[in-house]
């Protein structure tokens, strides 16, 4: 079966955040490690579109949360708490937070974009000039770097890696695949590329 299938299963084909069940896509909670139907969830376009773009939140639309935040997946539930850290200052989010339950890792996953964190808590990934890097980004290695362990081999300087993925719990780490082996790099040894 289908992630696609077993998401309209799970969910009687309507929306796991706000109950629509109409333009319903599947939507994968970032940061995501190997994708599949525990890191998926089934929303809505008008979930979606406010989830990717903050500024197009419309508080009264999440009001819907109350009922998702008691969610079994651990997909919806961070989705949920993110929207709901989003929404604190409109005073009725915070009341939920505080009945909403996660273990330890889901609460890791939940925070792992920074929402419920201030500007000063969230960890930001700079290359050495201080871009700030995102996932997905293209890189060059700025120094001739030894890679231990798979390969033993030298990243030559001026390498490109592509498509990076960030560590987020370490600003100063980033992964790349260089030579098809998946290393660990320091952001201090790597320039954004344009």
């Amino acid at each position: 079966m289908s992630i696609a299938n077993e998401l309209h299963e799970r969910s009687g084909s309507k929306c796991e955040l706000c109950g629509a069940s109409e333009k319903l896509t599947i939507f994968q909670v970032p940061p995501v490690s190997i994708g599949g139907l525990d890191e998926s969830l089934l929303a809505c376009e008008t979930c979606i579109s406010q989830i990717e773009n903050p500024e197009l939140m419309d508080s009264n639309h999440w009001r819907c949360l109350n009922d998702s935040m008691w969610s079994e997946f651990d997909s919806v539930k961070v989705i949920v708490w993110r929207m709901l850290n989003r929404l604190k200052s409109e005073g009725w989010p915070q009341d939920l937070l505080e009945m909403m339950y996660l273990d330890d890792d889901t609460l890791k996953w939940a925070a792992a974009m920074g929402d419920g964190k201030s500007e000063d808590e969230i960890i930001k990934h700079l290359d050495c000039n201080g871009a700030l890097l995102e996932a997905g980004d293209t890189i060059t290695i700025t120094k001739d770097l030894d890679v231990k362990g798979g390969g033993n081999f030298t990243a030559k300087r001026g390498t490109a890696v592509r498509n990076i993925s960030l560590v987020h719990d370490n600003a100063e780490q980033i992964e790349g695949r260089i030579n098809g082996v998946q290393i660990v790099i320091l952001t201090k040894f790597v320039k954004k590329s344009t």
